[in-house]
């Protein structure tokens, strides 16, 4: 396959079932608090399943994870070891491995009604301080609404480094939506405007990528504009827009490994040219997606 990028899984859920210190709220924080040498693992166990990027494990170092009193504390220090530990893992691959800086949602993922940027943009300016000078590439995670879009594009704007928008849907939506309930096309235009490599979807589940990618190629064609896409699906069961992260896990589901391929085949040929795994989605799963890779 021409043009097509394998990104690595869910770090939070594969620290867990490696047995990494893992609870809430601290989430995939604890595994760098207390076992560091679990990340480097879990890192490891994706490079060797054939990810061509990993990202780094700071989704939580935010203070809806960590609490204001050790987000203040230590929030930018793990946020670095963070880093630190996936340009380790990248550095001694047996082969070219590039690292994607995580910029999570800072005031918790699903959740547009509890964004705000003046209390936001400080957390992703730290959070990107912190990881700069280790990474490849960015990410900003699981974006639930234009507003922390703009946000977020407003730390970005400093990177020399290429810059990628990942947002999550709308589960339950029957049309292409934000959690916001913003729409896709209207997303893709703001990304537009800003410096964006590129653009995705992740944390949401697969059977509502395709129709979000086909209204992003839709925008991306009619304003002649040069966006990669991406997607990156989890193995939950709808999210509510109730859901709070802190406190309550979501149910995952089956979805057999070759199930995903074919999700990530169908998303491939619908214009993504980066796909990995979110929540639940391990190295087996990327392990697959690379031989699928190299059949086609």
């Amino acid at each position: 396959m021409k043009n097509l990028t394998i990104l690595d899984g869910g770090m939070g859920h594969e620290l867990r079932r490696m047995g990494a210190p893992f609870s809430r709220p601290l989430w995939s924080a604890e595994a760098l608090i207390k076992a560091p040498e679990a990340v480097v693992q879990a890192h490891n166990a994706y490079i060797k399943a054939g990810a061509e990027i990993i990202t780094t494990n700071s989704y939580a170092c935010v203070p809806f994870h960590l609490g204001e009193e050790l987000y203040q504390e230590r929030g930018a220090e793990l946020a670095e070891l963070a880093a630190k530990l996936a340009r380790q893992a990248a550095d001694t691959a047996p082969r070219k491995v590039l690292v994607a800086g995580s910029l999570p949602p800072p005031m918790g993922s699903y959740r547009a009604d509890f964004f705000t940027t003046e209390l936001a943009q400080p957390v992703t300016q730290s959070l990107f301080e912190a990881q700069s000078g280790y990474v490849d590439l960015w990410i900003a995670e699981t974006i639930s609404c234009l507003e922390e879009l703009a946000s977020t594009s407003s730390v970005l704007n400093q990177a020399d480094e290429p810059v990628y928008y990942s947002f999550s849907l709308d589960d339950e939506s029957t049309s292409p939506k934000l959690r916001s309930g913003e729409s896709v096309k209207d997303t893709v235009l703001q990304v537009i405007e800003t410096r964006a490599r590129g653009l995705m979807f992740n944390c949401s589940i697969p059977e509502i990528m395709e129709a979000a990618l086909r209204d992003a190629q839709q925008v991306i064609s009619e304003h002649g504009a040069n966006l990669e896409l991406g997607v990156y699906a989890n193995k939950f069961t709808p999210i509510k827009a109730t859901q709070d992260s802190r406190v309550q896990g979501v149910e995952m589901r089956e979805i057999a490994i070759d199930e995903y391929t074919a999700f990530a085949d169908i998303w491939y040929r619908t214009g993504a040219t980066i796909i990995g795994g979110c929540c639940g989605i391990g190295p087996e799963y990327i392990a697959e997606l690379t031989q699928w890779k190299k059949a086609d």
